[in-house]
């Protein structure tokens, strides 16, 4: 992908393909051009075969991601005024390839929704996680609910949202909230070496998972990731589907003793 991008940087290595949050010096928020260009760089990942394994992290060594911010988008409360987080959360959560958050240092609010959006999670020892809404006003009453509720629990999630409490990254290992702690050093190794494990794992076999995963939450859209996206590709492959579409351009009866094979 040679892809330029304002707020974000791609990088591949070998199979395993790379979104850095590139906003240092405002927390690697999430501006309206940072949703955009993480749904877009995802939504050109998924028409490429290089990459089998995502991982999306935090410039510098301080922030993951402390939320967004509209600064810029105009004074509407219709769409146009909305930040489009729905946009970068959905195209992560429907990617077929397994998503890794190596979170490098705070996960505050959306930053936190983000890596709870992620299929795994991997964190340095210093990094922090927390839900801020209710005190700023704010909340995320979608994502990062019922998501957060599937890692968590039901009392647990409704506490972080409620309290709002700072969560070191041993308290999130140990509530489910995120999968894995490493020294801050070995972020990087870490993230490297589970990506490289998961890359070795057959990509429909890992798309089929996902979409499964994918479908308690996403209704008809879910059911049609798997039936789809998954499903369909397979059983236009079958002897019965090529006899049925030659039959049919062919204007003659089909042979049944070529269905079910």
């Amino acid at each position: 992908m040679t892809r330029q991008f304002e707020t974000i940087i791609y990088a591949e290595d070998g199979p395993i393909g790379t979104i850095t949050l590139n906003r240092p010096d405002n927390g690697n928020m999430f501006n309206e051009t940072m949703c955009h260009e993480i749904r877009d760089c995802i939504n050109d990942i998924r028409r490429e075969t290089r990459t089998r394994v995502i991982v999306i992290t935090g410039a510098g060594d301080r922030f993951f991601c402390i939320g967004g911010e509209k600064t810029g988008m105009a004074e509407t409360h219709l769409y146009p005024g909305v930040l489009p987080v729905l946009d970068m959360y959905e195209a992560i959560d429907h990617l077929q390839k397994p998503v890794i958050a190596a979170v490098n240092g705070f996960a505050v609010g959306g930053g936190n929704v983000l890596q709870v959006l992620c299929d795994i999670t991997i964190a340095k020892e210093s990094a922090v996680f927390r839900q801020v809404g209710p005190m700023m006003g704010s909340f995320d009453a979608g994502y990062g609910t019922w998501y957060l509720e599937d890692l968590v629990g039901k009392k647990k999630a409704k506490e972080i949202w409620f309290c709002n409490p700072k969560i070191s990254a041993k308290e999130a290992q140990e509530m489910g909230l995120i999968n894995k702690v490493v020294p801050d050093d070995q972020l990087a190794a870490a993230t490297r070496e589970m990506a490289l494990e998961i890359s070795n794992r057959g990509a429909f076999a890992l798309a089929s998972i996902k979409a499964a995963f994918g479908a308690r939450h996403g209704g008809v859209g879910g059911l049609s990731r798997v039936t789809h996206d998954l499903l369909l590709s397979l059983n236009l492959d079958t002897e019965e589907a090529k006899e049925l579409s030659q039959s049919f351009k062919e204007k003659r009866s089909p042979d049944a003793s070529k269905f079910g094979r």
